[in-house]
């Protein structure tokens, strides 16, 4: 059984299993759909890099070696997560001839340099 939601729930009992139940919200796969496009230098979107931002999450689920496991990868992992799904997202816009072609080396330098990291001003006090 694979059960994904919109809000937290809490995990069920099925089957005799408990399931955790991901939480489902766009988290992964939209900004990283984003980031793909801004450093593969992408035209448009398209289905094509909508399944592949799909697939390159679904390879990076622990459900594929766990059935018991959560759907979706650990919140900690996003980073490196969303660079896997943008790197799949710019490979199909070169693909379909929608980015200029680039080596994948080249375009995962271009996804480290294009995703954002926070960083913030440290102010005194007193």
């Amino acid at each position: 059984m694979l059960q994904a939601t919109g809000s937290p729930y809490a995990p069920v009992e099925f089957d005799g299993r408990l399931i955790p139940i991901a939480q489902c919200n766009n988290v992964f796969i939209f900004p990283a759909v984003g980031l793909g496009v801004v450093a593969s230098r992408a035209s448009r979107v398209t289905d094509g890099m909508i399944l592949a931002a799909a697939r390159a999450l679904g390879d990076h689920s622990p459900a594929k070696t766990n059935p018991s496991a959560s759907l979706l990868p650990a919140i900690g992992s996003i980073r490196s997560v969303a660079v896997a799904i943008a790197a799949a997202v710019g490979l199909e816009a070169q693909r379909a001839g929608l980015a200029p072609k680039t080596s994948p080396e080249e375009l995962r330098e271009r996804i480290a340099a294009s995703q954002w990291t926070t960083q913030y001003p440290l102010f005194e006090t007193g």
